[in-house]
């Protein structure tokens, strides 16, 4: 919701680069979503070796 209100003060002082962006932002958002991805994997794969090493403390203290 921020971002949208954001853009009409946008689209209010400069139309056209708040134009250029609505333009935009569809192929930016493609451009980064792999690396979104491969953040959100790496994310989970240090959760798993986090969880992995902590199990036999987390076994003893239950």
């Amino acid at each position: 919701m921020a971002t949208f209100l954001l853009w009409l003060i946008l689209l209010v002082i400069c139309w056209p680069l708040a134009l250029l962006a609505f333009l935009l932002y569809p192929i930016i958002w493609l451009l980064i979503l792999p690396f979104r991805l491969l953040g959100f994997a790496v994310d989970l794969s240090f959760s798993f070796i986090r969880n992995l090493v902590m199990l036999p403390f987390n076994l003893v203290k239950r």
